[in-house]
């Protein structure tokens, strides 16, 4: 079939961010290609990428507001069990709604009864403005995103010892390395594509690959080393391989003088963490170890990539501490084909922290407790800000149950399919005085709503991802959203201003309560904000990002078309962008040594629960199935599967399909 038309965009499944090309007829999307000249993926995609974005013309989609019938009273909130206990609604009334009871509630409790969740999957315009909304209006940082389920103990240990989070080195690099480490990753199922270029790495290039993971992945077939670590032992295993490295003088002793601190302190930590400790510990025989220690350390360059089984641990930050000081210990940074990787999942959840989508910083990790920062902040929108990091994802379910929090917004995530304790966070939500769904589909979290407002997919929508390896790309409209679908950043945009009028009508009336120097800010600059939040295009919310962010500001949607996309830190007009980082420096200044002490994970198996469950995707499938499960590929995976090894399933008479 001929396509009408064909446009060039970014995929919206995994963090490798694929370009793609989407071609299109009868304003329906008939077949997704991938130019051949393109990065990060130069022509390949996955079978999501490829196959998986019909769900954008599913019969399910959202198509106009809705509001319950039947008005939801805290305790008595329950799921909506049809569409009968709907009706649509014009999207002056539903926002006119939300602005409303927003209002109320900030004012008869605090902003800090209100609570957002940014969204992993939206663009970085979307989720700039929800954030901005929330801190600039509501007055408030209590907004947060999925990263807190899947890479938040990353991003804490990289922030402690190198003083950024981010992926340190480029996609691109991955074919030309010489030795690296996978851990916690099952990479070919949850990034497909980055799998071909490291198995190009070993097929072409005869690259040392070293897989520490309980689980047999089709990476380890691969693999020149294979370390099956018991689940939860993984900072005794990268311990006792530093231990090797220091005892056998295989450090880069210069880099570790002119460029890290805590040194001393951290050999010391090491003693007795040799492999024959480990070896009990961890099931890797102490050969094993002495062997993967000496081909990390001995390589020229090496890289360490990691996923949420490093992340995903009650010793996450912990594990990740431990990968950083291997990588500092042996000056693996700070080059090409080196670097501490860790493999984002969604496909914009780097971007949504990088805009400011975490309750403790503002756009690339600018603390909200820095006056200096903040002043800048307010400077820029026209209003006092908070200055007290706000309640992380899980926190605000504990907040609603405590009465902190009474009302929640949720934009494109769906927290009762993906949050770690379901029921817990089911009761949090039967709680809420005031519930906001905003997404493409009705889902699991959205039945709870008291109004569902409908988002435009990837494919119906400009603005710019930001992958894995830092890489700002452009996402651009293929096809009309459906019905009364909106871009999320329309949505946040009209009811920002909305809000603001409310809020400057009743600053008078409540110039004596929490939010009264905010409100009089508000209505003192009332015409301003109504003005800076009519934002005609995506492109002038991105312009206002690059405004406040010195590391974004050489990343024009001008250069963007020219070049296709560019690494940031990118900080002039001319600034070729930063495929990988700290050739020099870390933006700590030193690097710091940070000990990490072996404990026992905290739910070790017992005669009750021998067996522990490791949590992972499938190739066909993606985070909480919003979009593939509304998808063709729902034909070939159509149910949840739990694997188990053969041997394990013996011993309790189980068979496949079981």
């Amino acid at each position: 079939m001929q396509a009408d038309r064909s446009v060039r965009t970014t995929c919206a499944y995994c963090g490798v961010g694929c370009q793609l090309t989407l071609n299109v007829k009868d304003d329906r999307i008939i077949r997704i290609e991938a130019p051949f000249d393109a990065a990060p993926n130069y022509g390949r995609l996955c079978v999501k990428g490829r196959f998986g974005a019909d769900y954008v013309h599913s019969p399910r989609r959202l198509v106009a507001p809705l509001i319950r019938r039947v008005p939801q009273t805290p305790g008595q909130r329950t799921a909506a069990t049809s569409s009968d206990d709907w009706r649509e609604a014009t999207w002056d009334e539903a926002l006119d709604l939300i602005a409303r009871r927003m209002a109320e509630i900030r004012w008869k409790y605090g902003p800090g009864a209100i609570t957002m969740n940014a969204c992993a999957k939206a663009t970085n315009e979307d989720n700039y403005l929800l954030q901005k909304y929330l801190r600039a209006i509501i007055g408030t940082n209590n907004i947060d995103h999925c990263t807190r389920l899947c890479h938040a103990a990353s991003v804490v240990g990289l922030q402690m010892a190198i003083g950024s989070s981010a992926m340190s080195n480029a996609i691109a690099e991955m074919k030309d390395l010489e030795c690296f480490i996978i851990t916690g990753s099952n990479t070919a199922e949850n990034h497909p594509v980055i799998a071909t270029f490291l198995k190009q790495a070993v097929r072409k290039n005869r690259a040392q690959l070293i897989v520490i993971d309980p689980r047999q992945t089709e990476m380890t077939r691969f693999a020149t080393l294979w370390l099956r670590q018991k689940p939860g032992s993984d900072v005794a295993l990268f311990s006792a391989m530093a231990h090797v490295i220091v005892e056998e003088g295989l450090y880069d002793q210069e880099f570790v003088a002119e460029r890290t601190e805590g040194f001393a302190e951290y050999i010391g930590s090491l003693e007795e963490a040799t492999p024959e400790w480990a070896a009990p510990i961890t099931g890797v025989p102490a050969a094993d170890i002495r062997a993967a220690a000496r081909m990390y350390a001995r390589a020229g360059r090496a890289a360490i990539y990691w996923g949420m089984g490093i992340s995903q641990s009650s010793h996450g930050t912990d594990n990740a501490l431990s990968l950083i000081n291997l990588a500092l210990l042996c000056g693996h940074m700070g080059a090409p084909g080196t670097g501490l990787n860790p493999l984002r999942g969604q496909n914009n959840v780097q971007g949504c922290s990088d805009v400011g989508g975490i309750p403790a910083f503002y756009t690339t990790y600018q603390p909200v407790t820095d006056a200096d920062v903040r002043a800048s902040f307010e400077r820029a929108w026209h209003v006092p800000l908070p200055d007290k990091p706000g309640l992380t994802t899980t926190e605000m379910v504990d907040g609603v149950l405590t009465g902190e929090v009474r009302a929640w917004y949720v934009m494109g995530e769906n927290p009762l399919m993906s949050e770690p304790h379901l029921n817990h966070a089911r009761h949090a939500v039967e709680q809420l005085e005031f519930f906001v769904a905003q997404d493409i589909f009705m889902n699991e979290t959205g039945v709870y709503a008291d109004v569902i407002l409908p988002a435009a997919a990837f494919a119906e929508k400009d603005g710019t991802f930001i992958n894995s390896d830092r890489r700002v790309q452009r996402v651009r409209a293929a096809v009309p959203s459906p019905g009364a679908a909106r871009p999320d950043w329309k949505i946040v945009s009209d009811l920002a201003r909305r809000t603001v009028r409310l809020i400057a009508d009743g600053a008078a009336a409540h110039a004596g309560g929490a939010t009264g120097a905010l409100d009089a800010a508000i209505a003192a600059s009332e015409e301003t904000l109504l003005r800076e939040w009519s934002y005609a295009h995506a492109n002038d919310v991105w312009d206002e990002i690059r405004s406040v962010t010195p590391e974004f500001y050489g990343i024009s949607y001008e250069r963007l078309e020219r070049e296709g996309g560019l690494h940031w830190p990118c900080s002039t007009l001319d600034h070729p962008g930063s495929p990988f980082l700290f050739s020099e420096d870390f933006p700590r200044g030193r690097a710091l040594f940070i000990s990490a002490t072996y404990s026992e994970t905290s739910e070790p198996t017992d005669d009750e629960f021998p067996l522990t469950l490791n949590t992972g995707r499938v190739l066909y499938h993606w985070h909480g199935g919003t979009m593939t499960r509304a998808s063709s590929l729902t034909q070939i995976w159509p149910e949840c599967t739990v694997e188990m090894h053969p041997r394990d399933a013996a011993h309790y008479g189980l068979a496949t399909g079981d």
